[in-house]
């Protein structure tokens, strides 16, 4: 696949986040939304490999993985809007996403989609010849224990399983680093797979090295981990208090909250002092490494690595943007409409 069809994926799977957000801030999609806004490129370098028999599990910032792969939007949107012709009916919301026709499946149980892919690929081997299972999964979840057994079982059963680790920095608000032992990557090998690592921003270099680990599974080779750094540009939910305010903090009122902390932390009874003092330290550290974070203007952002890998089409790459912004738009009026929608 070339790379104007690799950045046409990236920018559906970005103009559809983005209308979600839009959605979700106008109050017309409820609840907690985990945005996928970061991994567009480890997306399309991945998702675009599969073909019909493959099997895709994917964690709970699934919608741009499910974008690349066909799902119709409209059904998306629907379900996010909890409409009754949602893809599930409106009641799986936007972590649990089912579509039957693409093999597709969603889960907010952190650790769960290695599993689930883990039979998506024993599924492949038993049934279908040359079809295998492909999961997403982060730094995070890798410390799971039912995600370390499927590592286990799948290294021991040799099964056709491609595992895309996205490894953002983030375990929900706490730095990976301080609660994870030795290095991901390594701990697949560990198991006997086979591994390789990818800048999670350069879409070229994603399509091709998980290009070779799918072609191993496809031929019966055993499990691959595909190891992926990327940013999360967004909170670990939309409205998150700790990271999305920290980002959009002006010098002033960064001033007075990180006062406001400081003094409740000194004030507080029980414990030691120190100990509160480290909690805060920790806290402020986390503030501050968010509103240095790579979303602060566009550092990091895989669209901004595949705007500048574009250059030299610069006509095609603004009309791909126009037709993706088009779709995603005309797929936000079709799930605002009244009454039940015929998804493609």
């Amino acid at each position: 696949m070339q790379l104007p069809d690799l950045y046409r994926q990236m920018a559906r799977a970005r103009a559809y986040e983005s209308a979600v957000a839009d959605l979700w801030e106008r109050g017309l999609i409820s609840g907690e939304m985990h945005l996928g806004t970061g991994e567009e490129a480890v997306a399309a370098g991945t998702v675009t490999h599969l073909r019909d028999g493959d099997g895709l599990s994917l964690a709970h910032r699934g919608s741009p993985a499910l974008v690349v792969r066909g799902v119709p939007m409209v059904a998306l949107l629907r379900e996010m809007l909890g409409k009754s012709d949602g893809l599930c009916r409106g009641r799986g919301g936007h972590m649990h996403l089912f579509s039957r026709a693409h093999l597709a499946a969603t889960s907010g149980i952190v650790g769960s989609s290695v599993p689930i892919g883990a039979g998506f690929a024993l599924a492949a081997k038993r049934l279908r010849a040359g079809a295998i299972g492909m999961a997403f999964t982060g730094d995070g979840a890798m410390n799971q224990g039912m995600l370390l057994e499927s590592l286990n079982l799948a290294a021991a059963w040799s099964l056709p399983l491609v595992v895309v680790c996205i490894d953002n920095g983030w375990a929900i608000t706490t730095r990976s680093v301080e609660v994870t032992g030795g290095d991901l990557a390594e701990r697949a090998r560990a198991f006997g797979w086979t591994v390789e690592r990818v800048d999670g921003t350069d879409v070229e270099q994603v399509h091709e090295r998980s290009g070779d680990l799918v072609e191993r599974a496809r031929r019966r080779r055993g499990p691959a981990f595909l190891y992926a750094t990327c940013p999360r540009l967004d909170g670990h939910f939309l409205g998150d208090p700790l990271i999305e305010q920290a980002r959009h903090m002006t010098g002033e009122a960064a001033r007075k909250t990180l006062g406001g902390v400081m003094s409740a932390a000194m004030k507080a009874e029980g414990g030691p002092a120190l100990a509160r003092v480290a909690g805060m330290a920790r806290m402020m550290g986390t503030m501050a490494r968010a509103r240095l974070g790579p979303s602060r203007e566009g550092r990091g952002d895989p669209m901004h690595a595949a705007v500048r890998a574009m250059a030299s089409r610069e006509d095609e790459r603004r009309r791909i943007d126009t037709e993706a912004e088009r779709e995603v738009a005309e797929a936000v009026a079709a799930a605002l409409a009244e009454g039940e929608v015929a998804h493609a």
